[in-house]
């Protein structure tokens, strides 16, 4: 017996989602690669004892993929940091994460009223001239930014975290959809990491909106963003000690929720420190492992939307995070896995028919 309700698109979503090929996704569910790309082509429906080897191997409920289709994320429109370094599996993989974060935050903007995105468009505009123009617009002036995440969702960008199988490969990844900016941040990188990213990310909104040539240049322009942006060069020329030593880097990096690298470097490019100092920063830190263990770390940045947004979930009823996910064809772990170290607060799971209530609520960001 063939499924009555079958949407292609689905099954190569989910198939992305899990990182598999079509030939290992055969393997497992016991058909033929042929079968696969007649499934996902729409040339046939599996059986319904198909449709559960399918919905086991890839760890979606069955009810997945009979919803509608939703739009792929477009791999010519997303901005990957570590590019050179994925595999085609772990690409798909990210890309098939994002397009289901995008999917759940439509069905949030149909329940909760969201800030809405007004993100200037800085095409063709120096990365340091854009970061100052946005501090200001922003209110910033040349004092620190408290918090890089509050700040970009209040300007109406939708922030998501990697999932963890794709957190050893990719830095983070922003994309547009629908007029609205997405970002995407690894929750394994340290606070300061963590804020570069988001800034980084920003940069690639603003400059490049997904439509320019994209590349090293690129990456090197929303750097210089996300530097600027951080660290500006006002406060920086001012607070920078003459003879700089990893003493005086590690105190000073405070003042910005900057990694001791990411400092020496933008003391570097204002010329602030020789080719030299520079040099023999780097060496200390990472002769102190510095690199990928931030010393006197801060705590990672959560989101304030979707606390709130999840708070008001949880207001409903014990059982109202599982029907939410349920209402979106996915599991509870697929929902949490989108906002893993974003939410300090897990939501407890459970089942049952609660839902969240009809008509949108109101958020406000404090």
């Amino acid at each position: 017996m063939t499924t009555q309700h079958f949407t292609p698109s689905r099954l190569t979503l989910a198939r992305m989602r899990r990182g598999l090929s079509k030939i290992e996704l055969a393997s497992l569910i016991g058909v033929t690669p042929r079968m696969v790309t007649a499934y996902e082509g729409g040339a046939g429906s599996p059986s319904a004892e198909t449709l559960a080897a399918i919905a086991e191997a890839l760890a979606f409920p069955e009810e997945f993929f009979s919803a509608p289709a939703i739009q792929p994320i477009d791999p010519r429109g997303a901005t990957f940091r570590s590019l050179s370094s994925m595999t085609s599996g772990q690409r798909d993989a990210v890309l098939g994460a994002g397009t289901i974060a995008i999917d759940v935050a439509r069905h949030l903007a149909a329940r909760f009223t969201l800030p809405p995105a007004s993100l200037p468009d800085y095409r063709g505009h120096d990365p340091e001239v854009a970061a100052l123009e946005l501090r200001a617009q922003w209110g910033f002036g040349a004092r620190s930014i408290s918090n890089v995440v509050h700040q970009l969702e209040a300007h109406g960008v939708r922030v998501f975290s990697l999932s963890q199988e794709c957190a050893d490969t990719v830095d983070g990844f922003s994309v547009w959809s629908d007029g609205i900016p997405f970002i995407f941040l690894n929750p394994r990188k340290s606070g300061e990491r963590g804020r570069f990213d988001a800034s980084h990310e920003l940069g690639h909104l603003l400059l490049h909106q997904h439509g320019e040539p994209r590349g090293r240049e690129a990456e090197h322009e929303a750097d210089r963003f996300a530097s600027a942006f951080l660290m500006p060069r006002e406060t920086v020329v001012a607070m920078a000690p003459r003879l700089p030593s990893i003493e005086s880097i590690l105190a000073l990096k405070k003042s910005w929720g900057v990694s001791t690298g990411a400092l020496v470097r933008r003391l570097f490019d204002l010329q602030l420190i020789s080719d030299w100092q520079y040099r023999s920063l780097c060496i200390e830190i990472a002769r102190r492992g510095w690199r990928l263990a931030e010393p006197e770390g801060m705590p990672r940045e959560t989101s304030q939307v979707l606390r709130k947004v999840f708070a008001a979930i949880r207001a409903k009823g014990p059982t109202a995070r599982a029907q939410f996910a349920k209402e979106l064809s996915i599991s509870a772990g697929e929902l949490d896995a989108l906002v893993n170290g974003l939410v300090p607060v897990v939501v407890p799971g459970g089942s049952g028919t609660s839902t969240m209530g009809k008509g949108p609520g109101k958020l406000k960001l404090v």
